[in-house]
């Protein structure tokens, strides 16, 4: 194998932030063209990066395995078997697991092959206004400590503790930015620039965004948001006012609120927030 080869395409995914899974052959009984270490590198549209397992026997089949581990998150070892028409379809009908593949072939043996996922980190982005926010520097802080990328954009930030990436741009393009759909993003705007930050994330894939505000400037937001044409289902699940509803008052507290509301998100889970209760008002078609 093409070990520079496969190293070079590696580092090439991994600058794309984007998911990718790599398959490795790690056992063989019998007859098969691939050996144990043959690797290959599946992208998330199910395009071969690098690579092969030994052909289009074993290759086929684990394209969508590697989809699979890419959407859980879990790595899987899976057995090929490379047989004859009737045994395969036999072997297909009363497979007992979903980790064993049955390929018609007449090579007659079996590849055992080690999928890995490999996903980007999550990350936590802050958008910020500058000057000192305590607000701003416990996320950062709990972000650090939950093993999240931190990226703060903000043009004059005060900060503890040092972000991952800081953008310190005067009036940054959020659209230059590569958002991802493992990025929980906070907008701590102030309502100086609520209404360009957030129409500039409504079309992102981003997985979570929250809105520090009052919910007197929070019913100004949204009008401006639906009349603008910003889409429904971004205002739907946009979180404000930010956080969980636990009670929090300090910034301190205030920052584990929202930090706990990042995760219960992360994992698919809709607890109650301080906006449960705000509804968003209406796009305006034309």
């Amino acid at each position: 194998m093409d070990e520079y080869g496969f190293a070079r395409n590696l580092q090439r995914l991994v600058s794309t932030r984007k998911p990718f899974s790599v398959a490795t052959v790690v056992g063989v009984e019998g007859s098969s063209l691939g050996k144990p270490g043959f690797k290959m590198i599946i992208s998330r549209d199910r395009e071969v990066a690098f690579g092969t397992l030994g052909g289009a026997c074993p290759d086929g089949p684990i394209l969508q395995v590697a989809v699979e581990t890419m959407e859980t998150g879990e790595p899987r070892l899976i057995k090929v078997f490379l047989e004859d028409v009737e045994t395969a379809v036999r072997g297909t009908v009363t497979s007992q697991t979903r980790d064993e593949i049955h390929v018609e072939t007449d090579c007659g043996g079996v590849m055992e092959i080690y999928v890995e996922p490999y996903l980007p980190p999550d990350r936590l982005i802050l958008v910020a206004e500058g000057g000192r926010d305590p607000l701003e520097n416990h996320l950062v802080e709990l972000g650090k400590l939950l093993d999240l990328e931190v990226v703060v954009i903000d043009h004059r930030p005060v900060l503890d503790s040092e972000p991952d990436v800081l953008i310190e741009e005067t009036d940054y393009d959020l659209a230059e930015f590569e958002w991802g759909e493992r990025d929980s993003v906070v907008v701590l705007t102030k309502g100086a620039r609520d209404i360009q930050v957030l129409a500039a994330l409504a079309g992102t894939p981003v997985r979570y965004v929250g809105l520090l505000a009052s919910r007197d400037r929070l019913a100004h937001d949204m009008k401006e948001l639906a009349e603008l044409g910003v889409d429904q289902e971004f205002l739907t699940r946009l979180r404000a006012p930010i956080g969980l509803d636990m009670g929090a008052t300090t910034p301190g507290e205030i920052a584990l609120s929202i930090m706990a509301e990042v995760v219960a998100t992360k994992y698919g889970r809709r607890l109650p927030g301080k906006g449960s209760k705000t509804k968003a008002p209406k796009a305006v078609t034309t």
